[in-house]
């Protein structure tokens, strides 16, 4: 199994600050995790509020414990409201049930880490995490 190195979670992360200038975007947090869910890359744009770590990293590290996007985790919360609540606390990072938290694989599709952003819609936060983690070379979960 590959992981992602420093270089490639800072190539993430300059892509998705792009993709975000790009888009217009309010300022962004990025959190790179690697494979056990620990922080391996952060930066937040100037003007990004002081609780925006938490929450990117919560986006990814949710993602990886549960194994899908965090995306899927909030389709999960309107179905299963109390499982969903209950995680955050046993989560390292907790868990956030919103679109912004992507696992990155490697070409036999396991997990080798994920992504989490911040800042404007959940939807174009995603979009960030994927135009990172495509600009790093890297794949997303489908």
């Amino acid at each position: 199994m590959t992981r992602i190195t420093l270089d490639q979670a800072n190539r993430i992360i300059a892509a998705g600050f792009a993709k975000g200038s790009e888009l217009g975007l309010k300022p962004l947090s990025i959190a790179v995790l690697d494979a056990g869910g620990h922080l391996l890359a952060f930066q937040r744009q100037d003007g990004a509020s002081t609780l925006r770590p938490q929450i990117a990293c919560a986006k990814a590290g949710g993602a990886l414990g549960l194994g899908v996007s965090s995306r899927k985790i909030g389709d999960m919360a309107a179905d299963r409201p109390t499982f969903v609540a209950a995680l955050g606390p046993i989560a390292p990072h907790g868990v956030l049930p919103a679109a912004g938290g992507v696992i990155v694989v490697d070409d036999a599709g396991l997990a080798i880490g994920a992504v989490g952003i911040t800042g404007d819609t959940s939807d174009n936060d995603e979009a960030c995490a994927l135009a990172g983690i495509t600009a790093a070379g890297l794949n997303a979960q489908a």
